[in-house]
């Protein structure tokens, strides 16, 4: 097979129709999205783009995924929904790399973080751990504080 055919093989998961097919119905599933798989993707509410957007990935069958700020704009309430869904995504054994500003959800959903100021790391631990991090909370709170 050449190494292009073979590259875009291991990249576009699953391979044959039905396989996709079944995968994307799978993944709205799991995403609560079912109810709304006929909708058009610009007729969906705040929500429903970003889980449309994880459903997309997962479908992919990815061992990583990598969200970038899925919570922002989010109510509270779906912000709590939001956790629900990357805590079932963990569990099924996809490692998640999540950047996010939502503390309480980072908090919650998170086993290690990594804190960043203007491009270099500052932190690097548990939740408890970092956020009592002199250097965190000199970034986020100021020099008083910290």
């Amino acid at each position: 097979m050449p190494a292009a055919a073979s590259c875009a093989s291991s990249v576009l998961r699953p391979a044959r129709r039905p396989d996709a097919e079944r995968a994307a119905l799978t993944a709205i599933t799991e995403l609560g999205l079912e109810a709304r798989r006929d909708t058009l993707a610009g007729q969906l509410t705040l929500m429903d783009p970003k889980r449309l957007e994880m459903a997309r990935a997962l479908a992919t069958e990815p061992r990583l995924l990598l969200l970038d700020e899925p919570l922002c704009g989010l109510t509270p309430t779906e912000i709590e929904l939001a956790c629900d869904l990357v805590e079932r995504i963990h569990a099924r054994g996809v490692t998640i790399m999540i950047v996010e500003d939502v503390m309480k959800a980072i908090m919650r959903i998170s086993r290690r973080v990594v804190v960043m100021q203007h491009g270099e790391e500052i932190a690097d631990g548990a939740p408890a751990e970092v956020v009592r991090d002199p250097a965190v909370v000199s970034a986020y709170f100021g020099k008083r504080a910290g």
